[in-house]
């Protein structure tokens, strides 16, 4: 399978088109709303909850953009769906709350989030909730499991690996020193068999990105572009960017 043209067609509001300035805050229908309005395609993150439901979030715990407090993976479904964003009286959405609220209209880039532990039900319901979505749609993670079970379990789709040069900044000190050396030069690729990457604005120009895309003709989508001199190194090094923070 060969990435298709769409996914580098268009622009990719990470998170959704969000501006908080304005109320709208990242992964909510707001601002998965002004993405669609403004025909970009759509970057969003999933969790799992304890009851096996896919819920459109980025952090694993409620509480910076959210009321409420608790892991999500702790969380039901109807209890996460109760919830508000912080000054507003939206509510988070299920994975098949956004395909409904997309219906196909711009593509979903859609990122799994993993606590790297091989727990592989989030997948298996995202590929159920794929499994009837008829709109452009492809799954994501920096966890090669997670993109290994996109392989297996909804080999239909385009998948991707999200990568960055290094993995030694605090957000990664969970991992094992394994864990953190199998993530490096995509050197899963060859068992993951990814369609595209997605690799960090800041780490370009890189090798590995580099032979992906100019060896093995992966597209190469770089994040988060917020910035004149990133979009810059976006449209050189990349075929498109995932951007916030503007409109291009």
């Amino acid at each position: 399978m060969r990435a298709p043209d769409w996914l580098t067609k268009r622009p990719v509001a990470h998170r959704g088109l969000h501006d908080i300035s304005r109320g709208v805050v990242e992964n909510m229908p707001g601002a998965v709303q002004a993405a669609i309005a403004g025909n970009f395609a759509i970057e969003v993150d999933i969790q799992l909850t304890t009851d096996g439901e896919a819920m459109v979030h980025h952090d694993d715990a409620l509480g910076r953009l959210t009321d409420g407090s608790g892991l999500l993976i702790e969380k039901t479904a109807a209890e996460l769906r109760s919830i508000t964003f912080k000054d507003t009286s939206e509510r988070m959405m299920s994975l098949s709350d956004l395909c409904a609220m997309v219906a196909g209209r711009v593509p979903l880039v859609i990122e799994v989030k993993s606590h790297f532990g091989g727990d592989r039900k989030l997948v298996a319901r995202m590929a159920e909730v794929l499994a009837s979505y008829q709109g452009p749609a492809v799954g994501m993670s920096f966890d090669p499991d997670q993109v290994l079970a996109l392989r297996e379990l909804i080999p239909s789709r385009p998948r991707g690996i999200v990568a960055q040069r290094t993995y030694d900044d605090g957000h990664w000190t969970k991992l094992t020193e394994g864990q953190r050396d199998s993530m490096l030069y995509l050197r899963h690729g060859f068992q993951t068999q990814p369609h595209f990457v997605a690799f960090s604005v800041n780490q370009l120009p890189a090798p590995a990105p580099w032979i992906a895309r100019n060896v093995f003709g992966c597209p190469l989508l770089t994040w988060t572009v917020r910035t004149a001199e990133q979009r810059a190194a976006a449209a050189k090094y990349a075929d498109q960017m995932i951007f916030e923070g503007f409109v291009p």
